[in-house]
């Protein structure tokens, strides 16, 4: 029996998806694990792969289409011996959506999955299995619960069901929906009522959602800023001292000073490594590290992980390529999704001081002004320094004024005293 392979859900904010590349075509007979699609999400463009075998049958929707909803049909795989006849006309695998039909009668549905995703936890007595080999331990009466599965993050496929021994029924999957979020207001209508010219520049998926959720953040969370100056003379000078003795073997940044300090801040003061929840404050035991980066797609940030951990150069190598990555498309979801701080740094277009949005569900976010020299007061004398402004946002339900002005203390000490960074 035909089963369709429906778009997957390849990040939680995903709605809908850009069928980028098939990399399989209608007859190509398909294992579970084979990659047979890139996909681009919200985020990156990522490889998505089969969950269950058989022949590609048809490919319902084409190389290139965008707005491709989440659980459309994108085409229909066949079992042994089944060919296209198979594929009853006018039902959903025959559709052309992007959008399914509200009255057609679903075939049976399998999504993709992408190969670095994280595995499904199950939940109570629920079970990952592909429709394929639900059907077939239906029919021999086997339990699922007590097949071990060999699929893509252990899902059960037909071949594990096949070689298993009969048992009792297998319980029914459950099923999971995400609805939507409604545009914001047109803008095109007013330009056109007033003959204003304009080019329109098609909006991508990481735009969209982060749109979304930066409007979403700004309505929701009550947003607090503070602001602090440091002074930079310090760290330039052993940046500088770091650098020659690196002797070209890497080349750290300010701003990878930046990332352990901020790491190590909230070591010392875990009170500001938070998230808001209605029944509790969560705190993170690490400092996990976003960092604002743009691409040619929008703006995403990648993750330095357990950065209060990790040396300078460590957390410089691992940007430099995270940030590659981020602006090829090519990082992996758990490489952006999380996080527990963030960092927006535009000091290098000079912007001197600005307030980020706080990026939910974290509670802070930092941002990072231009370093520049101005006239300040020492024990009673007037000097230059090289000075820069920091503002932090926090979400003030879980990070108060008393706690981000505290945290912008710690952190100011690390940045202005670099050496405490290198014990």
């Amino acid at each position: 029996m035909p089963v369709d392979i429906l778009m997957p859900a390849l990040s939680p904010t995903m709605t809908e998806g850009t069928l980028a590349k098939w990399l399989k075509s209608e007859g190509d007979v398909v294992k579970a694990g084979d990659v047979i699609a890139e996909i681009e999400t919200d985020k990156a463009t990522m490889e998505v792969e089969a969950v269950d075998e058989g022949k590609l049958g048809k490919i319902l929707i084409s190389a290139g289409t965008s707005g491709v909803a989440v659980n459309t049909p994108i085409a229909v795989l066949l079992e042994d011996g089944e060919d296209a006849s198979a594929i009853k006309v006018g039902s959903a695998a025959n559709a052309n959506p992007p959008a399914a039909s509200a009255n057609a009668a679903p075939a049976p549905a399998v999504s993709a999955v992408a190969p670095s995703s994280v595995a499904p936890v199950a939940k109570g007595d629920r079970v990952f299995a592909s429709p394929l080999a639900r059907r077939v331990a239906e029919q021999k009466g086997i339990d699922l619960k007590s097949v071990q599965g060999s699929g893509p993050h252990g899902r059960i496929v037909k071949s594990d069901v096949e070689n298993a021994k009969a048992g009792a029924p297998a319980p029914k999957a459950a099923a999971a929906s995400a609805a939507p979020t409604s545009s914001g207001p047109n803008a095109k209508q007013l330009a056109d009522m007033l003959g204003m010219e304009y080019t329109e520049l098609p909006n991508n998926n990481i735009k969209k959602v982060t749109a979304r959720r930066l409007t979403e953040a700004k309505q929701v969370i009550p947003h607090f800023y503070l602001s602090v100056d440091c002074v930079l003379d310090n760290l330039l000078a052993a940046r500088a001292d770091i650098n020659k003795a690196a002797d070209g073997a890497y080349k750290l940044s300010v701003n990878d000073f930046i990332i352990k300090a901020n790491a190590m801040a909230l070591k010392a003061y875990p009170s500001a490594n938070t998230s808001w929840t209605d029944d509790a404050v969560i705190q993170y035991k690490h400092a996990d590290i976003s960092v604002a980066v743009a691409t040619p797609n929008g703006l995403i940030t990648p993750i330095i992980k357990k950065a209060e951990i990790k040396t300078l150069r460590e957390i410089s190598d691992e940007m430099k390529d995270l940030a590659k990555r981020a602006k090829d498309g090519k990082l992996k979801p758990e490489e952006f999704q999380g996080g527990s701080f963030s960092i927006s740094n535009l000091g290098m277009f000079g912007v001197k001081n600005f307030q980020a949005i706080v990026n939910p569900p974290q509670s802070c976010i930092m941002a990072v002004g231009a370093g520049e020299e101005r006239v300040v007061v020492e024990k009673g004398q007037m000097v230059v320094r090289t000075v820069m402004t920091v503002t932090l946002s926090t979400d003030h339900r879980s990070v108060d004024g008393a706690v981000g002005a505290e945290f912008l203390q710690y952190f100011k000490r690390f940045i202005e005293n670099p050496v405490m960074m290198l014990a």
